[in-house]
């Protein structure tokens, strides 16, 4: 961190962001604060998280428990570390009111917006944290199976939803990093439905689009399947052109390509097959403590992928009135190419 200290000319980073707080100092509560300088590393907690703090984060940070307000400890403590002149800040993380705080509580010290400069350091993904994604993937797999073996023509789609993140729970995942899509027939033309009662019927696609998280560490999966009867030709056409393209995508994609060229990998065989209009969104993005984060591949983005960083491959297309279909799988990106984190288990499934 020295170095990016003086390149931000700060002499601390105040951390708000509960991702950032959790990669620096291992802290998964809901309530805390972190200061880092050169040379320590502070967390502020509440009472209710007193044992909880010491026991993830005590080996890397200096614990200090509030049973009042955690800004005022944290002010206080600020006098601790030093003599510090300016101090960074999340911008992109803090509340008008805590900034407020800033001006008039920490009136003493000069505070600075810096940039995402924790984010900056999660892109890279080390051993521990990949495996972590892998697990998630893969429980996010065996998952889908249990619910696909027990769909029905006639569910709804909360129905639906129930069972697989009632299978995401009972294999292992301690949460659900967002809010599970599943989207039947005419609905799956929504990039991000909500799940309905809708109920689905037969030769109707399903689209489930969920995730997984062990360790903190999110995974994200979609998967488009047909209910109640065989394919039609048309449908058949559709998914195979989409399934070509993440095919495709996720083994050709590499460290050090720019993110609009990766988003190229998939999207150049869709607007070839005069569907580009009907592919919207970027192909993927960065996995990790969040859901989405560093890096995107999209088509705006003229940054290279960092190595070992993680990302999803999940091309679309979307014809509104009729259906969907959205391929989605985790990549690592590794020296030596991508590495398939998820089952990559594509094949058209119809369940007849």
């Amino acid at each position: 961190m020295v170095r990016t200290f003086a390149a931000e000319q700060i002499d601390a980073l105040l951390v708000t962001s509960r991702a950032n707080i959790r990669y620096l100092t291992g802290f998964s509560g809901t309530a805390a604060l972190v200061v880092a300088t050169c040379a320590d590393l502070l967390l502020v907690t509440d009472f209710r998280y007193d044992e909880q703090a010491r026991a993830e984060s005590g080996a890397v940070a200096r614990i200090e428990v509030e049973s009042a307000s955690v800004w005022d400890r944290m002010f206080r403590e600020l006098a601790t570390l030093g003599s510090l002149g300016t101090i960074g800040y999340e911008a992109h993380a803090l509340t008008v009111r805590d900034a407020e705080r800033l001006a008039h509580a920490g009136k003493a010290w000069r505070w600075k917006p810096a940039g995402e400069l924790v984010e900056r350091l999660r892109v890279r993904k080390g051993p521990e944290e990949i495996a972590a994604i892998r697990h998630a993937a893969l429980l996010a797999g065996e998952a889908l199976t249990s619910t696909l073996g027990s769909v029905r023509v006639g569910m709804s789609e909360l129905e639906i939803t129930g069972m697989l993140e009632g299978h995401l729970r009972r294999l292992g995942s301690e949460a659900h990093p967002f809010s599970t899509i599943v989207a039947s027939g005419p609905r799956t033309a929504l990039p991000h439905a909500r799940s309905s009662a809708r109920t689905i019927a037969a030769g109707e696609w399903l689209l489930l689009d969920f995730g997984a998280q062990v360790e903190g560490y999110c995974a994200d999966i979609t998967r488009t399947v047909v209910v109640g009867a065989r394919a039609d030709d048309r449908q058949r056409a559709i998914y195979e052109l989409v399934q070509g393209a993440q095919l495709k995508a996720r083994t050709a994609v590499r460290a050090g390509m720019l993110g609009a060229d990766a988003d190229a990998l998939a999207r150049e065989p869709i607007e070839a097959r005069g569907f580009g209009s009907a592919f919207g969104h970027s192909l993927g993005h960065g996995l990790g403590l969040e859901v989405h984060e560093a890096p995107r591949l999209s088509k705006t983005n003229a940054e290279p992928l960092p190595e070992n960083a993680v990302v999803t491959i999940e091309p679309g297309v979307y014809l509104p009135g009729q259906g969907g279909v959205r391929i989605e799988d985790d990549v690592h990106l590794s020296s030596s190419g991508p590495v398939l984190l998820s089952d990559g288990r594509t094949e058209l499934l119809e369940l007849v």
